[in-house]
């Protein structure tokens, strides 16, 4: 009998400890499970604030590749060519963007004096212009009809630096961006006046590594 008391005042014992071996278990499980999740924290600021350097990181490419854009001589792929009583624009690139681009510089140049203008520093937001048409012939009409519209709509804008963003062949839709001045007499040598983009002849030529395009401007 008394053995049978002595167990039976053991097992509340023993139960006890087990309740307050699982509440202290558990108890750990929590502070674990805190810390772990600061500690996540922790991993996700630091990641964030990394993504957010790298970001300023290419903000700042991004910057300097627009500086030195800018900055730099302008490729010449482009020539002016005699045609009767007017001028045939011939450019070319090794793809059609770089062609389109060269063929609004061409035309600008009988205009005035590229290496006269200036590139808008401190850096002044680029001037965009978007065109277009019903096939590429008409694309590019519309292309340099807009930009010569800058120049002889009010504003005089010439382009020192010309780039073609985006062009989309099968909707004939095409974005550029340029950077430059107001045309000024006594600072910009006066050219010869473009009167209108002209279809006469117009020519567009590609092979997989070149693009070459022929335009009449009346003058």
């Amino acid at each position: 009998a008394a053995a049978a008391a002595a167990a039976a005042e053991a097992r509340p014992q023993r139960s006890n400890r087990r309740a307050h071996a699982s509440a202290a278990s558990a108890r750990e499980a929590v502070l674990a499970a805190a810390e772990a999740s600061e500690e996540a924290a922790e991993e996700a600021a630091q990641e964030a604030a990394s993504a957010e350097g790298e970001g300023g990181g290419e903000g700042d490419g991004a910057a300097e590749a627009e500086q030195a854009w800018r900055l730099a001589d302008a490729p010449c792929t482009w020539e002016h060519l005699d045609h009767t009583a007017d001028v045939q624009l011939h450019a070319w690139g090794t793809r059609l963007e770089e062609a389109f681009e060269q063929c609004a510089l061409a035309m600008f140049a009988l205009m005035t004096e590229l290496e006269t203008v200036g590139v808008g520093l401190p850096a002044a937001p680029p001037v965009e212009v978007c065109a277009q048409g019903h096939d590429l012939h008409s694309l590019l009409f519309q292309f340099l009809d807009e930009w010569l519209f800058r120049f002889t709509g009010g504003g005089g804008f010439v382009p020192r630096r010309l780039r073609v963003v985006s062009l989309d062949r099968a909707a004939f839709r095409v974005r550029s961006l340029a950077v430059g001045e107001c045309f000024e007499l006594g600072r910009h040598p006066q050219g010869t006046e473009v009167k209108a983009i002209t279809y006469s002849a117009m020519r567009i030529t590609e092979t997989p590594t070149r693009a070459d395009l022929l335009v009449i401007v009346d003058i």
